[in-house]
């Protein structure tokens, strides 16, 4: 399996560019987003890759980020998406806005995405509203356990620092911001909130 490449731009193609890693092209498909921070032909550039093998070709997924790459594989979870639908999602909205349309139950972002209609993305939410897994108590930071206090409801807490995970955060990372969260919106915060505060915490 490839995990990463690193090589030239060759072709940019409409979906795809030809990458080449030291005299072999590699078809990558690729984002929308991807495309408009491409190098120029004959420059270096380096991407996460996810592999899938099908009966009749092996495709190249390529990525700019890791977070994209586990959005990738992620909404592929969703009955009904595939590698083409997940791709169409992420050329579309950031990793962070994936969360926050998930976390806020936003049918009408994720469905701004090509080739995803309104029930397509009701299932998205559904379906992976609550797929991140389940954290312990015990898992969280020291950090995070001091500012937020025995007194705490948990579940939204984890569920927040869950959704931070999924986005590619260590969990010590999204913990922490997490725990700035809570101590700015109040001990009775729901996760769509938690979370919409912990990624402004990780994004300065």
């Amino acid at each position: 399996m490839i995990g990463k490449l690193k090589g030239l731009v060759d072709t940019i193609d409409e979906d795809h560019i030809i990458l080449d890693v030291q005299g072999v092209g590699y078809v990558v498909f690729l984002p929308l987003r991807v495309f408009g921070s491409l190098p120029e032909q004959g420059q270096k550039i380096e991407l996460f890759i996810e592999t899938q093998v099908r009966e009749d070709a092996i495709r190249l997924f390529g990525f700019k980020a890791k977070s994209e790459q586990l959005w990738f594989r992620l909404l592929q979870n969703v009955q009904g998406v595939g590698a083409k639908v997940a791709l169409a999602i992420i050329g579309t909205l950031s990793p962070s806005e994936i969360a926050n349309a998930i976390a806020l139950r936003d049918i009408a972002m994720i469905s701004r995405a090509p080739g995803v209609g309104k029930r397509v993305a009701e299932r998205i939410v559904s379906e992976l509203k609550n797929k991140a897994p389940a954290l312990s108590v015990e898992g969280v930071t020291s950090s995070f356990k001091q500012d937020v206090g025995e007194g705490v409801t948990s579940q939204p807490i984890l569920d927040a620092v869950s959704a931070l995970e999924n986005l590619g955060y260590s969990r010590d990372m999204a913990a922490d911001a997490i725990a700035l969260a809570v101590r700015e919106a109040g001990n009775d915060a729901d996760s769509a909130k938690l979370i919409r505060l912990g990624l402004k915490e990780l994004s300065r």
